[in-house]
């Protein structure tokens, strides 16, 4: 090493040394500190599942540094809440400075035992400093007991069991249901772990009221000759979100997988639901039969989902006052075919979180893939029905709906009645689609192109209609004469799933 290299480290060096010297002097700091809130609320949580970390700051308004004698939780050791002081963890802390004008960040969390506390309302102090001039700050947490369903654990390994489905063992954690297990009541919420399965020949009920609460990567599955009933009602809606109850993840999407209907489940009903912040609401695959829809989704809202509100795959459903609400990438696709049948029902997606592509609502009858010689397939299945009558069909896209055909002799049958149509083709991008042709009165009948829905307020997915919507009494009079808040529509009727309302 050269004497230059050995000069110039060992400056270096002095300089470390003497950056981290502390050059100034401390007072006490007199009971004289604020802070960014008194309490801290760290919202709502499931027993035994970690909280969100928040934040306090805590600042010194003085022109001289300040030394705080101790901060510490009142309950001490044994209290269920967490700290970080200034980067350090610990219940409890000594001398802790802030420069003048300058302030420090104290971190918050919680893991709680329902069991072990006598009220769910969980609450402790911070106290900064002591006697005289001790201030405190106010930590509460709200803990909820809940049943848990996890996958099941190999006895030996202790690895994670993952579902077998068809004979074939996938890479999807989880487990079937057993049958004790396949009521869900509202007594308690349900926390899904990896993906609970319906077996073939069961119907999982779950009753009114009752929330469930899906973790990361984790879904509900309904196998082949299995079947779901959900029975919400007006008054006591069935909710279907993640895990995470902090306010700050109550407009989060991609929390959760899917309610996946597989190919061969049966009869599955849904109603008075809420399905919030996951990938694909629900995802059903395959043709049932005309008179057994392999779903009937009935006032039910789904919003906020990473790629798909509603997928289906040659599937057949039937939906009456349904909102389907803001996606990344469809709010309802019925793909490879299949049946449709759609009344009172509105599709809106205003998804700003990313670019958006494809519409609100994409039919299509067919499917691609690559053969064994890297040669682009593509095979269609009949579309036997895509109706949609008494509908709003909208978004923050020119274009909202799409009817995408392959013409080789498939059936491709639809029929688009009375309804409301975001689509401004001002590129003529789909001027040669026949299926687009809303001059058809074969096809389309009594269209609003391009109207104004007046919705209440799409950035909270608020899809209720107001005043000065063109939607007012342009639906015709069907069988399904309450709205999705149980308002007769008897007479004039207006179009989507709500009846329209006057803002406040």
């Amino acid at each position: 090493m050269t004497k230059l290299i050995q000069t110039v480290l060992i400056i270096a060096l002095i300089t470390i040394v003497s950056s981290c010297r502390k050059d100034f002097s401390t007072v006490p700091s007199f009971g004289n500190l604020e802070f960014s809130r008194d309490t801290v609320f760290l919202d709502t949580i499931f027993t035994n599942i970690g909280s969100a970390t928040y934040n306090l700051r805590v600042y010194n308004r003085g022109n001289k540094a300040i030394s705080i004698p101790q901060i510490r939780l009142e309950n001490g050791t044994t209290s269920n809440y967490r700290l970080n002081v200034d980067g350090i963890p610990g219940k409890t802390f000594e001398d802790i400075e802030i420069l003048a004008n300058d302030s420090i960040f104290v971190f918050v969390e919680t893991t709680i035992d329902f069991s072990s506390i006598p009220d769910p309302l969980y609450t402790d102090r911070i106290l900064f400093d002591n006697g005289m001039n001790q201030q405190d700050v106010d930590l509460v947490t709200l803990v909820q007991d809940a049943t848990f369903i996890f996958p099941d654990r190999d006895p030996i390994t202790m690895e994670i069991d993952n579902l077998t489905l068809d004979g074939q063992q996938t890479t999807l954690q989880g487990r079937y249901l057993e049958d004790s297990e396949l009521t869900f009541t509202k007594d308690r919420p349900y926390v899904i772990y990896g993906y609970a399965a319906v077996p073939a020949n069961k119907t999982l009920t779950i009753e009114a009221g009752a929330r469930i609460h899906f973790h990361d990567n984790s879904g509900l599955i309904i196998d082949k000759e299995g079947t779901l009933k959900v029975n919400g009602t007006l008054d006591e809606k069935v909710v279907f979100e993640g895990d995470r109850l902090e306010n700050s993840f109550s407009r989060v999407s991609g929390q959760w997988g899917t309610i996946w209907m597989r190919a061969g489940s049966r009869e599955n009903e849904v109603n008075h639901a809420q399905i919030k912040n996951g990938i694909i609401g629900i995802l059903v695959d395959s043709i049932g039969s005309n008179n057994a829809p392999t779903l009937r989704l009935t006032n039910t809202e789904i919003y906020n989902q990473t790629s798909f509100g509603v997928l289906g795959r040659q599937a057949n459903i039937v939906g009456e006052n349904v909102v389907i609400g803001n996606a990344g990438q469809v709010s309802f696709a019925g793909t490879v075919g299949g049946a449709y049948n759609f009344t009172h029902s509105t599709f809106a997606n205003y998804w700003n979180r990313s670019l958006r592509s494809l519409p609100a609502v994409l039919i299509n009858n067919f499917f691609s893939f690559e053969d064994e010689n890297g040669q682009e397939i593509i095979q269609t299945r009949d579309l036997t029905a895509a109706n949609f009558t008494n509908c709003i069909i909208a978004g923050n896209n020119n274009i909202e709906f799409v009817l995408d055909r392959v013409s080789n002799g498939s059936t491709f049958n639809y029929s688009v009645q009375n309804t409301m149509i975001q689509f401004d083709d001002f590129n003529n991008n789909f001027q040669n689609n026949n299926e687009l042709d809303f001059t058809d009165t074969s096809h389309y009948q009594d269209i609003i192109l391009n109207g104004n829905p007046n919705f209440k307020d799409t950035s909270k997915e608020e899809f209720i209609i107001g005043d000065n919507s063109d939607a007012i009494n342009r639906a015709i009079v069907t069988p399904v004469s309450m709205d999705i808040l149980g308002v007769s529509r008897t007479v004039n009727p207006d179009l989507g799933a709500y009846q329209h309302i006057t803002f406040n």
